[in-house]
């Protein structure tokens, strides 16, 4: 193998693999990235045997090969350099690379391509489309609820179900459940439901720039699912299992509703946040409709008993009666971060019952929070 390319290219396919390379494994070699020519092109890619991630380099191919090189090694190095072209060749051993730059040159040790794990081809099977910046959104207000613990291995990735030109992520650690829909840009002709890793979906969020269509396919036998972005290849392999009817767990009924301004309850929240993680990490809302003492208002309010305690006020149009619910102030801020709209609608029934959140004027996402148990 022998090519030529640009330090800041090498660079940026580096970081686009380096994410999906093995960090603790008994098997070294996913600790490599594999570097072959593909079609005048320098491809590199890497795998932890969950995921593997695949991008393609402008190069000046001179000769073909491939090879596979520790990744931390190589990525460091490359990322040392000052902007300039690399030339990249097999060395004489033929199982390393000798790397040439302006006033520099490096040679390191690496394993023949065949020893490296082989990345599932996805071609067949269900396929579809998405636009990038729907995707990306998606994933964002998503993939917070899924669950980090490992105790219900379907809990730590996101629902996927797709049925015509619909799709709907959704997510849920015990605690907490987001639902997110949106609209394909090519229908699938079946209805089908699968559950990708949130690792995987993080990854995806990430690599998305600009709004150019993902390509989506899905395998025949549901193992594993395929995102082809612009000079990007993602596959996942896809959790086994069934997840949990979520939409009993959204609330159809309502006593209390209250609509505010976003930026304000955030800082209301962030400001009540600072008491609470002393006291249980607990956040206390209290809704108060319109009446003869004044406009409708929400009440947030923390306190720890050797701290102290805080309360704020932010205007509300309130409908249904008076209303009070203690949330986790983590989840209650986590949720208000991926909102997009100005206006916010809490809405509940009893304080032990579940919130729910959603922006407003905006069927597509739901948001729901278990109460925390307190003293009034």
């Amino acid at each position: 193998m022998q090519l030529n390319c640009l330090q800041e290219n090498l660079s940026q396919g580096l970081g686009i693999v380096q994410r999906a390379v093995a960090t603790r494994t008994t098997l070294p070699i996913t600790q490599h990235v594999l570097l072959s020519t593909d079609e005048g092109r320098l491809k590199l890619s890497a795998t932890n045997l969950e995921i593997a991630i695949s991008t393609w380099v402008g190069s000046e191919i001179l000769e073909e090969g491939s090879i596979t090189i520790p990744a931390r090694l190589l990525t460091e190095f490359v990322n040392s350099l000052e902007k300039q072209t690399i030339a990249v060749s097999t060395a004489s051993s033929g199982t390393g690379i000798e790397v040439k730059g302006d006033r520099v040159e490096a040679t390191m040790n690496g394993a023949d391509a065949s020893e490296f794990p082989p990345i599932p081809s996805v071609d067949q099977g269900v396929s579809t489309k998405i636009a990038g910046k729907t995707l990306k959104d998606a994933i964002h207000q998503v993939v917070l609820a899924a669950a980090v613990e490992d105790s219900r291995p379907v809990l730590t990735g996101v629902n996927i179900e797709i049925e015509g030109s619909q799709i709907t992520f959704a997510a849920a650690d015990g605690f907490r459940l987001a639902v997110r829909t949106a609209e394909l840009l090519e229908p699938v002709n079946e209805k089908l439901s699968i559950i990708v890793p949130s690792r995987t979906l993080s990854e995806i969020e990430r690599l998305i720039e600009g709004d150019e269509p993902v390509d989506f396919v899905i395998t025949t036998q549901r193992s594993q699912a395929l995102f082809r972005l612009k000079n990007v290849e993602v596959v996942s392999q896809l959790i086994q299992g069934t997840f949990p009817n979520y939409s009993q767990l959204i609330p159809q009924e309502r006593t209390t509703r209250a609509i505010v301004d976003l930026g304000e309850l955030q800082r209301a929240t962030r400001t009540a946040s600072i008491f609470a993680k002393d006291g249980s990490g607990i956040i206390r809302v209290q809704i108060f409709p319109e009446d003869s003492a004044g406009p409708g208002k929400l009440t947030i309010s923390s306190r720890a008993e050797e701290v102290g305690d805080n309360t704020g006020d932010i205007a509300a149009e309130v409908e249904g009666s008076e209303g009070k619910i203690a949330f986790n102030s983590r989840y209650l801020s986590d949720v208000l971060a991926v909102l997009n709209k100005d206006k916010v609608a809490l809405e509940m029934t009893t304080s032990s019952s579940p919130g729910v959140i959603r922006p407003l004027d905006n069927e597509d996402y739901v948001h729901v929070v278990m109460p925390m148990f307190v003293q009034w």
